[in-house]
């Protein structure tokens, strides 16, 4: 039944007067509908035409990475380059490697965890072993310590995957080793530690990263290898343009086409946006363009919070120190020794401040200028890679100084950089490798692949080559990295073949500080997965692998993107060592 209103009209009657008014309202939404159509196609053929202006205003590298509240978008990766496939055999390899370094996965599948039921440093706890026997330590042993992970609730965890780091160390004595840790995959893990020096020994346990954050970083590393964005300047007469560069460009930009850049001897794929009006042919340098935000939602953000779970010791139920007492052969000889066989055995120690490689090279002491000179009369030092390297070259620089740095008027931090002692005879060259390199503005003429130098080297007894490369790659998949290392290794095969003289040094990579922001783009993490890579790669190829990863661990100073100078000292003496070896060492 229809009942009237004030007017006499009945209600629920729409009259031809309310008809075209709600036409007309609806006209002008149709309207305004194909008018945002219209701008937002203006302005998607815009971008493709101006993306130097939109993505390269000046930014700051160390952008912070905000969480963002909705979840993100999936993102498929495109810069693994598929279009480069590997040959079956580097397939095979490209597997093996993968398989080895494969991290346990959450079982909370690919929605992030909640932090209440994360990994929390704070309610985990270890235990030296045996736990009820009292025994007596000596040097030769294997310390043992159980670890017990829980949640921010206190429950024990029921599965594997935290990132946990170790040490034993002794202060007193500057004494220092890493330890190895064992994942049992059920929330427990054993921390394992050779004896190596009479006295005490305190035991260290650090959990850098819960498995609920590695599940963040492993999102990271599969699905936004674009966090770090790259540049290219392109120049001719008085016009200039930027663009945006990678290693291989997503082909969403139909009406822009791309400048190629792929080495043509290695295959190393290399890709810029085209100018809109200049040639490919004009690009004049390479540069970081910056850090992408945005790159995790607030739950992720959660499970990597400096000082909450990331990089925090665990404690001890109870003593987490011994006392190591002399080993059988110790009470006669009275001093420390080197244990012949360990169940575990690292790389070195630190003792008395000083590193005691297990290499089979006593590292010397080079503490003056003179006897530095000494070892590298008649040598030719290359230094080819990031800037851990770097510090090498600058190192050998301040400290003699009978090596004088020809002035080339490179960049401070990518160089290239040559230094002469033309008295001794001596040449030092440092070189960054090629991309991708996050430093500033690098000429074109300069970016080199290391590959490449090495093919370039005559090679011989009086040269020595040092090589570091893993820092820059940490945002990109493995598979990247595992590319560029092949290169490099097939270029030394070939050095080694025509110059069995040649000493080449391998650097691993090294632990550094962590907060959130430096964790989503050089995580522990990250470096840990590409030292893994690198140690196998390289494993029976003749050269020197100096192991920067237990250096930076057994140490008691803080961990550092570069390490502090007495690192660097160390690794110096144990270079200088195996260039200039004992009468005793060379038989």
């Amino acid at each position: 039944m229809l009942t009237a209103d004030n007017h006499g009209k009945p209600n629920g009657v729409i009259t031809c007067q309310h008809l075209s008014k709600y036409a007309l309202i609806f006209l002008l939404l149709v309207l305004s509908v194909l008018i945002c159509l219209l701008i937002n196609m203006l302005n998607l053929e815009n971008l493709s035409c101006h993306t130097a202006s939109m993505l390269f205003q000046p930014q700051s590298s160390s952008h912070t990475a905000f969480a963002q509240k909705a979840p993100l978008p999936p993102y498929y990766n495109y810069t693994v380059c598929s279009h480069l496939e590997p040959t079956p055999e580097e397939a095979l390899e490209d597997r093996y490697l993968l398989n080895s370094i494969a991290w346990p996965k959450a079982p909370t599948g690919p929605a992030p965890a909640p932090l209440i039921q994360s990994s929390d440093p704070v309610h985990s706890l270890f235990n030296l072993l045996p736990l009820k026997i009292q025994r007596e330590w000596r040097v030769g042993d294997q310390l043992e310590a159980l670890v017990q992970m829980h949640d921010f609730q206190g429950r024990p965890k029921r599965y594997g995957g935290d990132f946990l780091v170790a040490r034993l160390h002794s202060p007193e004595l500057g004494a220092g080793v890493a330890g190895r840790v064992v994942d049992h995959l059920n929330g427990s893990y054993l921390a394992l530690f050779p004896l190596l020096w009479q006295g005490t020994a305190q035991v260290v346990i650090t959990m850098v990263h819960s498995s609920e954050g590695v599940a963040v970083l492993q999102r990271l590393q599969e699905q936004r290898s674009d966090r770090v964005f790259f540049k290219s300047l392109f120049r001719s007469g008085k016009r200039s343009e930027t663009t945006l560069c990678n290693m291989c460009l997503p082909p969403n930009q139909p009406k822009q086409p791309l400048c190629n850049y792929t080495d043509l001897h290695t295959g190393e794929p290399w890709y810029c946006l085209k100018p809109k009006m200049l040639s490919c042919d004009t690009r004049i340098n390479h540069a970081k363009g910056g850090n992408k935000k945005n790159l995790i939602t607030n739950k992720e953000a959660l499970l990597l919070q400096s000082g909450v779970n990331i990089k925090v010791v665990i404690h001890a139920s109870g003593p987490d120190r011994i006392n190591v007492l002399p080993g059988k052969k110790d009470e006669i000889k009275n001093r420390s020794i080197i244990p012949e066989p360990v169940k575990y055995t690292p790389s070195g120690y630190y003792y008395q401040g000083s590193w005691r490689s297990f290499a089979g090279t006593t590292a010397r002491k080079f503490n003056d200028s003179s006897s530095i000179t000494q070892c590298l009369t008649g040598k030719v030092f290359h230094m080819y890679g990031d800037s851990t390297v770097r510090q090498w070259f600058e190192y050998l620089n301040a400290l003699v100084p009978e090596i004088k740095e020809f002035n080339l008027h490179s960049p401070q931090r990518s160089g290239p950089f040559m230094a002469v002692d033309s008295n001794h005879n001596i040449l030092l060259t440092y070189r960054c490798h090629g991309p991708p390199i996050r430093f500033g503005a690098v000429s074109t003429n300069e970016l080199r692949y290391i590959a490449n130098e090495l093919d370039g080297l005559p090679g011989g007894a009086d040269t020595v080559v040092a090589i570091s490369i893993w820092s820059h790659f940490s945002t990109f998949p493995v598979e990247v990295y595992i590319r560029r290392m092949r290169h490099i290794r097939r270029a030394l095969v070939r050095l080694l073949d025509r110059s069995p003289g040649t000493l080449v040094v391998i650097r691993s990579a090294n632990l550094q500080v962590q907060n959130q922001e430096v964790s989503l783009y050089n995580s522990d993490w990250f470096s840990l997965q590409r030292d893994r890579v690198l140690r196998t790669m390289f494993m029976g190829l003749g050269v020197v692998f100096l192991d920067a990863w237990e250096m930076t661990l057994a140490h008691n100073l803080p961990h550092q993107l570069h390490p502090p100078p007495a690192i660097i000292k160390d690794m110096m003496d144990l270079i200088l060592s195996h260039v200039c070896p004992t009468k005793k060492q060379k038989s």
